[in-house]
């Protein structure tokens, strides 16, 4: 379920005052609607910087994935904002990127994102996975196989991001896809990232399966992936999102289920 945004002004002055001791006086604050988990989301323009500010209170249950933004982070240059800082104070939990000019990808059949996106995909997985805090693919997908050993066929020692919604899709003005919200980072096989592609992709409207595993198969590591492990993965996504529909039936989420449902559906045909 989305979080309630909270306002620049109605956050605690203390936590005010120590962005403003990182960016100087803030000039302006520009509130971004985008992305589901953060309490405050905000490009901020100070006399000192400018930055994209994202938090929680650090009492919230998600404040664990503050922490592990700020770990990947190092790790994930090639394809993600350069973290700034990143500070407690006054009760929140927030962290502050370099602020980047582009737009959302467009998931679109035919939009020029499309090969930016696969690009950005392809470098990620060619990036080491760093030895730290991750949640492991099999665990996360253990509750939603239909045998308990299909959960084995998603493990490996990969760096995952696993949440390829577009809105965490950013395209800079220069044309290259850089993937921002690493919450949900995760270490697994190689082909997930491809395999959650698939499914946002048809999200977004237009795209079949067909033509969004094509898209996929522009990942190398997707053409490594044994066909009975993604259409155990296809199978496992689709009763991830009827929970998740079920607890919180929005029209994304609705979105999502009808994908994942779709997908699941075409791999059990072939």
């Amino acid at each position: 379920m989305a979080t309630t945004r909270t306002a620049y002004d109605d956050l605690p002055a203390t936590v005010r005052t120590a962005i403003e001791d990182r960016t100087g006086p803030v000039i302006d604050v520009e509130t971004t609607s985008a992305g589901l988990n953060s309490q405050f989301s905000a490009r901020v323009t100070g006399k000192a910087a400018v930055c994209h500010i994202k938090g929680l209170r650090s009492d919230h249950r998600w404040a664990w994935t503050q922490r592990r933004e700020a770990e990947v982070n190092p790790y994930v240059y090639a394809v993600a904002p350069t973290l700034l800082w990143h500070i407690q104070a006054g009760g929140w939990d927030l962290l502050a990127f370099e602020a980047i000019h582009g737009h959302h990808a467009d998931y679109r059949p035919g939009s020029p994102d499309l090969p930016r996106v696969a690009d950005t995909l392809r470098h990620l997985g060619t990036l080491p996975c760093p030895d730290i805090e991750l949640r492991r693919a099999e665990q996360r997908l253990h509750a939603y196989v239909t045998r308990p050993s299909d959960a084995e066929l998603f493990a490996g020692d990969t760096l995952l991001h696993t949440d390829l919604n577009n809105e965490n899709v950013l395209v800079t003005d220069d044309e290259q896809a850089l993937l921002v919200d690493w919450a949900w980072a995760t270490r697994g096989t190689p082909w997930l990232d491809a395999g959650y592609w698939v499914i946002w992709l048809m999200a977004a409207g237009g795209h079949t399966p067909h033509s969004a595993e094509a898209w996929a198969a522009r990942i190398p590591a997707w053409n490594t992936a044994p066909q009975h492990a993604l259409d155990a993965f296809a199978g496992a996504n689709a009763a991830l999102w009827e929970e998740i529909a079920g607890a919180d039936p929005d029209p994304w989420t609705q979105r999502l289920l009808t994908a994942a449902r779709g997908w699941s559906a075409h791999r059990s045909t072939r």
